[in-house]
């Protein structure tokens, strides 16, 4: 126990912590300023080429890639949606009708008061994303138009995440911060879910969803 805890608590109070890390850092310096002269990004590419990129990292995460243009999106996700075998599909508010006019899919509102199990239910869940980064094949997420709650793309098992490019793919991660609101609830995707054990057995949909699959849309 803590010298100053109070004795069979169990726990150390607040203060008497807080108050130890400031007589700790009494005689300290002040910080200097942070550097920020390091590389912005690692090539200097065209868009095409970052999204070229894009596309291939994410493949690495092993996530499903597709490409289209603005007039085949709502093809492409009734056909992901049919060979997922999925009956319903989630919907966050903002999301382009026009991305599911071509399924007849039972559509499911994005409600603040649906339950992890009732989410656990759904078959798969369409979005959006703020942005994607290339250098790491990252989608973000911040829970804007069409990108909905964190919850709905951490419970089901199925997401299609729609890209604008290559007006919403980035090259680099200090690039994606300059773009990103950090009061924002910014979820980091890169792959489907996915952990090993300590032999490395690679097990999917522990954490998040087992399956992502990506359209990117060009025009």
């Amino acid at each position: 126990m803590v010298a100053g805890a109070r004795e069979g608590s169990g726990r150390v109070s607040r203060e008497l912590i807080l108050g130890r890390i400031r007589a700790a850092n009494a005689g300290a310096r002040a910080a200097g300023p942070v550097r920020r002269d390091y590389l912005r990004a690692h090539a200097d590419r065209t868009p095409d080429e970052s999204v070229g990129l894009l596309a291939e990292n994410l493949a690495d995460y092993r996530a499903l890639v597709h490409r289209t243009d603005a007039a085949g999106v709502a093809g492409v996700v009734a056909r992901l949606l049919a060979e997922r075998g999925s009956r319903t599909v989630l919907v966050p508010d903002g999301l382009p009708a026009e991305w599911l006019a071509a399924t007849g899919v039972q559509q499911l509102e994005d409600r603040a008061e649906s339950t992890a199990r009732e989410l656990d239910a759904v078959g798969s869940v369409v979005t959006g994303c703020a942005l994607a980064i290339a250098e790491t094949g990252t989608i973000v997420l911040d829970g804007g138009t069409a990108q909905g709650r964190r919850r709905i793309t951490l419970i089901p098992d199925h997401h299609i995440c729609v890209i604008r490019v290559p007006e919403q793919v980035v090259s680099s991660v200090p690039e994606a911060l300059e773009r990103l609101d950090a009061a924002r609830p910014l979820t980091w995707i890169s792959g489907p879910s996915a952990t090993s054990d300590i032999e490395l057995d690679r097990v999917e949909g522990v954490h998040g969803p087992r399956t992502l699959d990506v359209v990117l849309v060009g025009e």
